[in-house]
């Protein structure tokens, strides 16, 4: 699975103009199911972002991970983070996994990733969603459980 995670003072998902998903200070992670992916690289990644130490503690280093500060997430699926741009100029996305394995892997990261205590909200799947955010850094990781 990919992800790409923005620390953010908040964010929140807009579907058709309505709402579906915000946070306040926390994390917005772009979540991509990818060929191949199984549960486990779902609970693997949720594991690893809510350890990941890219909040600032009272010294000004980034040393607090999400689970530390109390923050919350907004988990938005991401197809087009299985972008293969190497030849031409038109992404390709044949590496992405089908939509319904999709679709099952993103709502398992995100029930995971409630699951380690994290309030968790989401977009809706396959939607042509409004994303807003304010990137609080701005920091921004990626991360793949292939790598």
């Amino acid at each position: 699975m990919r992800a790409l995670v923005q620390r953010v003072r908040e964010a929140r998902v807009d579907v058709d103009g309505e709402t579906v998903g915000q946070c306040g200070p926390g994390l917005l992670i772009l979540i991509c199911a990818m060929q191949g992916d199984t549960e486990a690289e779902a609970e693997a990644l949720a594991t690893k972002i809510h350890k990941l130490r890219i909040f600032r503690d009272d010294a000004g280093k980034m040393n607090l991970a999400l689970k530390d500060t109390g923050g919350g997430a907004l988990v938005v699926s991401q197809f087009t983070l299985a972008a293969d741009t190497r030849s031409g100029n038109r992404p390709g996305f044949s590496t992405a996994a089908p939509p319904e394995l999709g679709e099952r892997l993103y709502l398992h990261f995100a029930a995971a990733f409630h699951r380690l205590g994290v309030a968790v909200q989401t977009g809706r799947f396959g939607a042509d969603m409004a994303v807003h955010l304010v990137n609080d850094g701005p920091v921004t990781i990626w991360l793949d459980t292939a790598q």
